[in-house]
């Protein structure tokens, strides 16, 4: 794989990168954030992969989440992709909820989208290939997201029993073929079946779940798509049907913006780290 480091940055005694990769599965040019804590210096470290939401690149979470004192703290890298293949010729569409800066971490089926939106193949398979070639990388990793991110976290988890030590999410959509959002971006990407949009979807996954890997969610009480295109409480239903273990957390006065999870992802840092280290 092609790699060029495009940003480098002392940050909490370690680096925070940028890389500009090749990606073969999304047929473009990815950039990604990667941050290198100081216990790296010591031997391979664990991995938290970290997946943005709608309209988001690498630069949201690096830059607004302060994420990287918690990470040095615990000596865990964080790995922030971009959200979305990107490029001249890759598919888009007018607004902010499908296309680039929207992939929903699915395998796109549909024409225009299926030569380029691969988001799964690439969150699940290429980029950990890459990264954890890297001698300052162990094979440990956990997942989180936020928003779309979460959705991609959940699912991805849930989709792969015993890849991911731990994972946790922000303002998860939980049930994409129940709102907008999800509806909108399947519907393009995915085609006409509901049926197999359920692949995609954490309520119904938590269902055939094969592994009970806890869950651990934070939601805003105040943030302004909860109602509409999160739905906490069909996941909270699905788990206990189910008998999966969730932490539901919500959170009182708080929105959907970056402020919530710079106030939280210290605790999630720390959950992961409990998981990672043990």
């Amino acid at each position: 794989m092609t790699t060029e480091r495009i940003e480098h940055r002392a940050c909490f005694g370690g680096w925070q990168d940028v890389y500009r990769h090749r990606s073969e599965v999304l047929g473009c040019d990815m950039t990604v954030g990667v941050y290198l804590p100081p216990q790296v210096e010591q031997g391979p470290c664990p991995v938290l992969y970290w997946l943005s939401g709608l309209t988001c690149t690498e630069q949201n979470f690096i830059t607004k989440a302060g994420a990287q004192r918690y990470a040095a703290e615990h000596g865990i890298i964080l790995v922030a992709p971009d959200t979305s293949p990107r490029g001249e010729d890759v598919a888009d569409a007018e607004g902010y909820d499908l296309g680039k800066g929207a992939g929903f971490y699915v395998n796109a089926t549909q024409a225009p989208w299926a030569s380029h939106y691969r988001m799964y193949d690439y969150i699940v398979d290429e980029l950990p290939t890459w990264v954890e070639a890297d001698p300052m990388a162990s094979d440990r990793r956990a997942i989180s997201g936020h928003s779309m991110g979460g959705h991609g976290a959940l699912t991805i988890a849930l989709k792969n029993p015993g890849r991911y030590r731990s994972v946790s999410a922000f303002s998860p959509i939980v049930a994409p073929t129940q709102v907008p959002w999800g509806q909108k971006a399947f519907a393009a990407y995915l085609g006409d079946d509901r049926e197999a949009w359920k692949a995609w979807d954490t309520v119904e996954l938590i269902r055939q779940a094969r592994e009970q890997l806890p869950l651990l969610v934070d939601q805003g009480d105040a943030d302004e798509f909860l109602q509409g295109q999160l739905k906490p409480e069909l996941l909270q239903a699905a788990a206990a049907e189910a008998g999966h273990p969730l932490t539901l957390r919500m959170r009182p006065g708080y929105d959907h913006s970056y402020y919530f999870i710079a106030s939280f992802i210290g605790d999630h840092i720390a959950h992961h780290a409990a998981a990672l280290n043990a």
